[in-house]
């Protein structure tokens, strides 16, 4: 008796406790580099990547699409690019990276590795 008892008062307990209220914080602005770069590649078309990042180590087109390929020893992102509105132009429309074994890796922390890599 004295468990059920104890477990009803505990439970009465619990319902009283306050619900976490969803965050009302306001989305922050886009990361910025530590060279005060924008981190974001969406919109950047394939020759601008290039330009930033030196020749993909992988380059797949699939239909309109292409996805490009950049590896560091830190890092793996793969850059996805489509057709753009009404032009034939392709831009970034997503982007993931990734740990040379597949795990979690922060987007910014490897564009910065790999635009400061040796080539």
């Amino acid at each position: 008796m004295r468990r059920s008892t104890a477990f009803a008062l505990i439970l009465l307990v619990a319902g009283c406790a306050p619900r976490p209220q969803a965050s009302t914080a306001p989305t922050p602005p886009a990361v910025v580099s530590q060279t005060g770069e924008p981190t974001s590649l969406t919109g950047l078309t394939a020759q601008e990547l290039v330009g930033r990042f030196g020749t993909p180590a992988l380059q797949i087109r699939e239909g309109a699409s292409l996805k490009l390929q950049f590896r560091g020893p830190r890092c793996v992102m793969d850059a996805y690019l489509y057709p753009s509105g009404g032009s034939a132009a392709l831009k970034v429309t997503h982007v993931d990276t990734r740990t040379p074994t597949g795990g979690d890796f922060d987007q910014a922390a490897c564009i910065f590795a790999l635009r400061n890599r040796p080539i």
